[in-house]
């Protein structure tokens, strides 16, 4: 059997990614992150980025905000004809400590989640040249 495809994006929350008082991040940044991984997955999958067709799941779990350190995390589930299932997570690995300087950052112990979700990519047969 062989191991699901993954892929890891890691990235600093910017100040202009905040979007509501207090520094905090709309939801929809981290589903934009889902689908930069997911285009990244189906590029290593079928060579070709494919199309998102839709979530069937969102869970916000944790809230975000700028100047946290987060991994986005992407796995393929399913594989049919077309379709790509994919499941997806955020997780913050550092958080800013503004307290101590203005590039001051602390690790967390363990990850803490902030979101999941489930979703389908296609990638039709005549552009899928990996198999």
């Amino acid at each position: 059997m062989t191991e699901p495809l993954t892929a890891h994006l890691r990235l600093r929350l910017s100040q202009a990614d905040a979007h509501y008082g207090g520094n905090l991040v709309a939801g929809a940044k981290l589903m934009e992150l889902f689908g930069d991984v997911a285009t990244e997955l189906c590029i290593r999958h079928d060579g070709d980025e494919g199309l998102f067709a839709g979530y069937s799941s969102v869970e916000f779990v944790a809230p975000a905000y700028a100047g946290d350190f987060i991994e986005v995390r992407g796995t393929i589930s399913r594989v049919g004809h077309t379709s790509r299932q994919m499941d997806f997570e955020v997780v913050r690995y550092a958080v800013a400590r503004p307290d101590i300087s203005d590039s001051a950052a602390d690790p967390i112990g363990e990850p803490e989640p902030l979101a999941r979700a489930t979703g389908t990519c296609v990638v039709p047969q005549e552009r899928q040249r990996r198999r």
